[in-house]
């Protein structure tokens, strides 16, 4: 897959997450616990998104 699609695609699973965390979170029963792993996977996505985007083809723990 050429690297600027990757991006794209990481793009808008980071997009989509970002929904789900704020809809999650404003909910009254809202599991912390999920919130938190939900906000993990973000950042680990932000990380993959700007290691392809400087050129870093370094493996990222997950």
């Amino acid at each position: 897959m050429p690297i600027a699609a990757r991006i794209r695609e990481l793009d808008a699973r980071h997009t989509r997450l970002d929904a789900q965390i704020d809809e999650v979170s404003h909910h009254p029963s809202a599991d912390s616990l999920e919130v938190a792993r939900m906000k993990k996977e973000k950042l680990r996505l932000k990380e993959q998104i700007e290691a392809l985007r400087t050129g870093e083809l370094k493996t990222l723990a997950g």
